[in-house]
């Protein structure tokens, strides 16, 4: 393969050879359904995953009714509370049902509520594909949403967001979200919070089912020992006895923008305080959108920066200093929005000396650049862990499926390795500059006072103290770019499951 693969809507079929001699082929179906598969020779098992391109960025507020329109209830907390229903039970199988299928046969099952998307998938054996896709279309395509099952799943979620509560470091990551990007939709808590929760209605969610579910929605993707034809006869057999009607032609749903949304600031200081031993603390800016062609530029920024043991902030703050156990940096890049955070959890009496830590590198790096041999370092690490995680199938069919509603573009290894090799460090050092003047927000949860930041804000910033949220802390080195896509497992910078 040479270059990247467009993966255009208007086009039915297509079929190439991706390096490793990986088979990948898709095939748009007339009713809008869209099927990806990337057979890898010698492969025993596949993964296959069930995406849909809504999460919790596309929930809306109540609206009332006006003229002919009707009125219709606020869905927030719609998406992660739907991806716990549909495993709930459907016309023909019970929540046991479900579980015992993929137990019986050793394999995995589950699902992600992501800012952009939803995905339910599978992993099992070569032989076991056929139950596999028939299961997850069941539960996709027919579930019953039963009223019972809504209010006991609605505990189930309220104890899922008080364990997150119970972490100060997801709250850190979600009150950084919003913190940076204030009121844009991808601000929002990705789970909902317990508000969201408790007022949603089964009616809500139903219509969220309804809007967001449909043929011309899903996107199928698998990977490692499959057959195409087959997948696709499966597919379409499937959907059919769940219900869905695929004889009526549809065009699959557009993608979102990829131009950058115009950002406000939520809040520069975001103090949560909290009687701990630690500050989890996080500094934030607006980062960059998923189509942006500094992607790449990024992944070996945040190598350098924070990604590795090697890493400055980890040398700098922990080697050096001894003032913190877990000491990293992130970019989570989405359609039209991105943060970059830098993250460090450490004693409260220390935490202004490692903000301006965190900080300083970051600025050091902007000003002076980069070394030869940091950018020689970050080349093999990019490369290097990009290459390890496609002996996963979980990685490809999770390539598969975010090239698809994302960018609709596909980098397999060769091509995003010879994009890791054009980023130069004037580069480097040219976007952590733009990063650095961005607006800054500081995040700290902990037994801290905002004086203690007071050297690093604006003079006229105060104290915001916000109420905790769920979410899920991006690890070390996770970031949404061409290199890093072959190295992304299936739970991406804030995602629940």
């Amino acid at each position: 393969m040479n270059g990247a693969v467009e993966f255009s809507l208007d086009t039915p079929e297509l079929s190439f050879q991706a390096s490793g001699d990986a088979r990948v082929r898709r095939t748009v179906l007339p009713s809008g359904v869209r099927v990806l598969s990337e057979q890898v020779l010698g492969a025993r098992s596949a993964t296959i995953g069930f995406w849909v391109a809504v999460g919790s960025r596309d929930e809306q507020p109540a609206r009332p009714a006006r003229g002919s329109a009707p009125a219709h209830p606020a869905t927030f907390g719609s998406t992660h509370f739907l991806e716990h229903l549909l495993f709930k039970g459907t016309k023909t199988r019970t929540a046991l049902d479900i579980a015992v299928a993929f137990d019986s046969v050793g394999g995995e099952h589950n699902a992600m509520t992501a800012k952009e998307y939803t995905c339910y998938y599978a992993k099992v054996r070569d032989r076991d594909l056929p139950m596999a896709v028939e299961v997850l279309t069941d539960m996709l395509a027919s579930s019953v949403l039963d009223p019972i099952e809504f209010e006991t799943e609605r505990g189930v979620i309220l104890e899922e967001l008080s364990m997150s509560q119970d972490d100060p470091a997801d709250v850190a990551n979600e009150s950084l979200f919003h913190a940076v990007l204030g009121d844009h939709p991808l601000g929002r808590p990705i789970g909902g919070t317990p508000d969201h929760i408790e007022a949603v209605t089964r009616d809500a969610v139903m219509e969220h089912y309804r809007a967001n579910y449909r043929a011309n929605d899903l996107v199928v993707s698998v990977a490692g020992a499959v057959d195409h034809d087959e997948l696709v006869a499966i597919v379409v057999a499937s959907l059919e006895a769940a219900g869905w009607d695929l004889s009526t032609p549809a065009q699959p749903v557009a993608r979102r923008s990829l131009a950058a949304a115009p950002i406000t600031q939520g809040s520069p200081l975001t103090i949560v305080n909290r009687p701990l031993e630690q500050v989890n603390m996080l500094i934030g800016m607006p980062g960059i959108v998923a189509a942006d062609e500094r992607r790449v530029t990024m992944s070996v920024l945040n190598s350098i920066l924070g990604g590795g043991m090697s890493s400055r902030l980890f040398q700098e703050v922990r080697e050096k200093r001894g003032l913190a156990y877990s000491v990293y940096s992130y970019a989570a890049s989405y359609s039209d929005a991105g943060v970059f955070g830098l993250y460090a959890g450490c004693s409260p009496a220390k935490s202004g000396q490692v903000a301006e830590l965190l900080l300083g590198e970051l600025h050091r790096l902007a000003e002076h650049g980069v070394s030869e041999e940091e950018m020689r370092r970050a080349s093999g690490q990019l490369s290097g862990a990009s290459a390890l995680a496609l002996e996963d199938s979980d990685t490809r069919m999770s390539r598969l499926g975010r090239s698809e509603i994302t960018t609709g573009e596909f980098v397999d290894l060769d091509e995003a390795l010879r994009r890791l090799a054009l980023v130069g460090a004037d580069d480097v050092r040219e976007l952590a500059a733009d990063l650095a003047s961005g607006p800054l927000s500081l995040v700290a949860v902990g037994a801290v006072d905002a004086e203690v930041f007071a050297p690093l804000l604006p003079s006229s910033t105060g104290t915001a103290a916000t109420a905790s949220a769920p979410g899920t802390l991006a690890p070390p080195g996770a970031q949404g770019d061409a290199v890093a896509a072959a190295s992304a497992d299936l739970t991406p910078p804030g995602s629940r499951r």
